[in-house]
């Protein structure tokens, strides 16, 4: 595995740029997959989004400043992608985003790639039901294990924020499977 410094050299060098990337890809390829995953919801859109993600990684890795660490970076980028995404889906079926959310997860079931169980698919309509910034913090801790830090760094906002952006989502959470009939 390339270090970081290493790995962002070889992508701005004409001569190792393509080589690099196809590293990038398979470094990071599996954590973005399914970070996209948890916001889209569907393996088919979450792949078209995978993609729109590393060719814009690969376009602009130029304006990466290393201010934060690469996956940051690339995570940032794949959250904005997906949520682009979502928002153009919603727009396009004539639907507000939460409505849309909901149809996906209701769809769920029926999701060839979809593995998990009731229990799953109830998780996925609770995390639905709340708002976007809440379900980013929220996925962004409980399922992909990340630092409050690392989370601030991608969506630029303080720790604070977020600690109360992730125990309000709890809430909602148990409130929602609690009441689930």
């Amino acid at each position: 595995m390339t270090d970081e410094i290493t790995l962002v050299s070889q992508l701005r060098n004409v001569a190792t740029k393509e080589a690099a990337f196809r590293n990038l890809i398979s470094q990071y390829k599996e954590r973005l997959y399914w970070h996209i995953r948890k916001i889209v919801i569907s393996h088919d859109d979450t792949d078209d989004v995978l993609q729109n993600t590393f060719i814009k990684i690969f376009k602009s890795i130029d304006n990466f400043k290393g201010e934060s660490k690469l996956y940051s970076w690339m995570y940032r980028i794949a959250t904005n992608e997906a949520i682009t995404f979502l928002n153009k889906r919603a727009k396009q079926n004539n639907v507000d985003i939460s409505d849309y959310k909901q149809q996906i997860v209701s769809n769920l079931k029926s999701d060839d790639w979809f593995s998990g169980d009731e229990i799953q698919i109830i998780l996925q309509k609770a995390i639905a039901t709340l708002p976007q910034k809440q379900q980013l913090v929220f996925n962004m801790k409980y399922f992909d294990d990340l630092k409050y830090q690392e989370i601030s760094d991608v969506l630029d906002t303080s720790v604070g924020a977020l600690k109360a952006s992730y125990f309000h989502a709890v809430k909602k959470i148990e409130e929602f499977i609690k009441n689930y009939n």
